[in-house]
Formats: C-alpha cells, sequence, structure tokens
C-alpha cells in the first residue's frame, strides 16, 4: 500500500471509531449541522439534486485532501478555518502561502472553487457548505494574463508537481487554454499526477466566456473533464461547452461562492461545476480509503444520472451522465485495469516523443569495389617554352619527316623550271 493510501486508511479508521464510540454499534457518521431552511443554504439546490446530503450519511470526505490550483483561497475563518493544511504561489505575485487572492480582476475565483469543494458552513447549519466539508484543502495561487510574472504553462506544470508532492489526493483546475493542444511541460506534469494515483478534475470551459470547444488541459487524457448543467439539469448554452473529453456533467447555473473577504456571491460556468465534482471524489475517496484514482474516476461515470435525448453512452453536451454522489460512493462496482478517460503516456508515446525517437541504424550492405590502378607517376616539371618529350615524339618529329620532302620536291620543281626556261631563251633567233 502506498504512503498517500496508507494515510488516507488510517484517518478513516479513525473517524469511523469515533464514531462508533459516540453512536455505539452503528459506524454511520453523526448528522452534520445542516440547515435547509437557511436562505443561503436553501440556495444550494445542488446538494439535493446531485445527492450530496444522501451521501453525507456515508462520508463528508474526511481524511481526503483537495488541491486548488487557482487564484489562492482567501482567508475567512468560518469557512476555511481548519480547511487549508497547505499553500504555495507559483504566479510569482502572490504570497508564499497561496491564500492572497491574486488578480485584480478575479482574484475571488479561487475561493469560490474552494467553498464549493470543501466549505465548513456554520456550526449551526446555516451559512454555505461544500460538498466535501471535511475534506482538507491545499491553496496553490496561480496568475492568469497579465497578472502573473512567470509563464502560465510554467506555472501549472509546478503547480501540479507541488500539489502531488505535498498530499493532494484530489486537484481541481477550474480553468481552459480556448486551446486544443498544450504546452509540453504539461505532459510530465500530468503524469506524475496520474502515476501517484491523483484525481485530476477539469472545468470544460463556458460559452459564454468565448470557449466554444473544450480547450486544454481538459483535452489532456486521463482528466475527468465536467460539463455544466443549469437548474433542471439540462446542458447549459452560456455556462458550458461542448465536446468529446467530457466524462461528467455538474451544475454550473444559479450556483454560490464565498470570496475572500467572507461575502457569499452567486456566480456560473464550468469552474463551479468542477470542484463540484471534485468534491465528489473526495467522498468516494474518504469512502474507500483503498480506491485507486482510476476507480474513483469509473465509479463517478458508471453511476451517473442519464440524460434524456442524450448520445448514449457519452454525449458530447453531458459526458455519461448527471454526478450521482449517492450512487457513486455505494454502487457495487467493479475495479478498472484502466483509466477510462483515456491513458496519457500512451499518448505521449504516439504523439509527442515518436518524432525524438533516434533513427534505426540502415541496415544494406555496402557493395564491395576494386580498388583502381595506381595513376601515373608526374613526370618532372620543366619550362613551359621547351618543348617535352611528348611533343617532340608525337608533334614536331611527325611534322619534319613531312615538311622536309614536301621542301626538297618544290625545290626540285622550281630547279626544272628554270633550266626549261633557259633552254627557250637560247634557241629563240636574234634579229
Amino acid at each position: 500500500m502506498s504512503p498517500r493510501r496508507m494515510l488516507r486508511s488510517v484517518t478513516a479508521l479513525a473517524v469511523v471509531a469515533a464514531s462508533v464510540l459516540l453512536l455505539g454499534a452503528t459506524a454511520t457518521p453523526p448528522p452534520i449541522p445542516d440547515n435547509p431552511t437557511d436562505p443561503v443554504r436553501a440556495s444550494e439546490y445542488w446538494l439535493d439534486g446531485a445527492k450530496i446530503r444522501e451521501a453525507w450519511k456515508t462520508t463528508r470526505g474526511a481524511g481526503v485532501t483537495i488541491a486548488v490550483i487557482d487564484t489562492g483561497i482567501g482567508k475567512v475563518p468560518q469557512t476555511f478555518g481548519d480547511a487549508v493544511i497547505g499553500g504555495t504561489d507559483v504566479s510569482g505575485t502572490g504570497t508564499p502561502d497561496g491564500r492572497t487572492p491574486v488578480g485584480a480582476v478575479d482574484g475571488n475565483h479561487g475561493s469560490w472553487v474552494a467553498s464549493l469543494a470543501a466549505g465548513r458552513g456554520s456550526p449551526d447549519g446555516t451559512g454555505m457548505i461544500g460538498v466535501a466539508p471535511e475534506a482538507n484543502l491545499l491553496s496553490i495561487s496561480v496568475g492568469f494574463g497579465a497578472a502573473a510574472a512567470v509563464p502560465f504553462t510554467e506555472q501549472v506544470a509546478k503547480a501540479m508537481r507541488w500539489a502531488v508532492d505535498n498530499g493532494a489526493d484530489v486537484i481541481n483546475l477550474s480553468f481552459t487554454t480556448n486551446t486544443l493542444d498544450w504546452d509540453e511541460s504539461w505532459d510530465d506534469a500530468f503524469l506524475y499526477a496520474f502515476e501517484h494515483d491523483v484525481v485530476v478534475v477539469v472545468a470544460a470551459g463556458n460559452r459564454g466566456s468565448g470557449t466554444d470547444i473544450i480547450g486544454a488541459p481538459a483535452t489532456i487524457p486521463g482528466v475527468l473533464t465536467v460539463g455544466g448543467v443549469d437548474q433542471t439539469g439540462t446542458a447549459s448554452v452560456e455556462a458550458s461547452t461542448q465536446g468529446i473529453t467530457i466524462g461528467i456533467s455538474a451544475p454550473s447555473e444559479g450556483l454560490l461562492g464565498v470570496s475572500a473577504n467572507g461575502e457569499v456571491v452567486s456566480w456560473r460556468g464550468t469552474s463551479g461545476a468542477a470542484p463540484i465534482v471534485a468534491g465528489v471524489a473526495a467522498l468516494i475517496r474518504s469512502a474507500h480509503p483503498d480506491i485507486k484514482a482510476i476507480d474513483v474516476i469509473n465509479r463517478i461515470i458508471k453511476t451517473a444520472m442519464p440524460v434524456a435525448d442524450a448520445v448514449k453512452p457519452r454525449d458530447p453536451l453531458y459526458g455519461f451522465g448527471l454526478v450521482d454522489a449517492a450512487a457513486a460512493i455505494s454502487a457495487d462496482i467493479a475495479p478498472v485495469d484502466e483509466n477510462p478517460m483515456g491513458d496519457l503516456a500512451e499518448w505521449i508515446h504516439f504523439f509527442r516523443r515518436a518524432d525524438t525517437e533516434p533513427q534505426p541504424e540502415p541496415t544494406i550492405t555496402p557493395v564491395a569495389v576494386e580498388p583502381l590502378p595506381d595513376a601515373d607517376a608526374p613526370t618532372e616539371a620543366g619550362s613551359p617554352l621547351l618543348p617535352s618529350a611528348d611533343s617532340l615524339r608525337y608533334g614536331t618529329l611527325p611534322l619534319i619527316a613531312l615538311t622536309v620532302p614536301g621542301i626538297l620536291i618544290a625545290l626540285g620543281v622550281t630547279a626544272a623550271a628554270r633550266r626549261i626556261r633557259s633552254a627557250r631563251v637560247s634557241r629563240t633567233p636574234h634579229s
């Protein structure tokens, strides 16, 4: 058993033991302070719609740690007082503990996300409460756009590794890059999380923010991508998007969130649907301490509530259906050997690193060629003004042999002509 699972098992056993002492023979945890008549608590329609209140009869997420990689979780004692057990900043602009909101525009985003995942609520059962109100939180602050002094891709890669190294059982990523592809540095970072048995939950993105189709990290094989629905369970037009990697759907409209200053606000988007599912994952890991990450994901998608008229088995708007926390915890689901959301290591092998593998050595045997004969030894260098032996042999001598006889013949003919002319002159009579 890994140290991470062992710690989770010990914590879960301690919770069960405490419950037995309190309630005698039963291991059912005591009722959580919950006042459905409170205006805030009553507005959390997803607690009943996703059957979270029913799941609380079994577990509230004790012993499980959710890492929120976002703009930072604010210091709100009532909501996050004992929830945040660690944090860091990777943006270069936040504080070392990751608790100072990063970004002038969306600084409260991380607090909203965290309150949905594991907000504590008030002791009297009023105020906002998270899906896994007894789970721990890690606050890792990142900066988006101009709010960051460090490249965003570098921030995410560093944040993923920090979360894993500091005990995260579930990682929540409520952002998108609006591009299908992702930086190569994310290959190893996400693979690091999967190899350490961490569930990674990712928001699909929102049409209202310009995301018409899912983008990274929602396109990375192995992550559980969350789409959004409204209060009726219908795919949200503005607060969700579509894509073939969506695995599950959760409420994304009419959500509540606790800001860094403690104010409860209304918001929407798959940024909120993702932490709802991350909280469900924490409930599953708390109820089943030895369960593997791939089985957590498999339970969530296999027990999803079906959606009428949705494409089966997997719809580009709804994934496998609507999340059902109670069924995901209690259903009899056989373990799986592979992540139903895909295998990142396999993807890297075929689509990324295949291009950098060394090329095979040629196996063709070279043809043997006989050596050429030695070249003639060079002659001694001479003056270009004097004839060489070859020029005398092949040029000058033949020319003399042909020229001398010609000259002799010409001289003979000339002499003969002169004698004939002289004889004619001597026979001519004089007057």
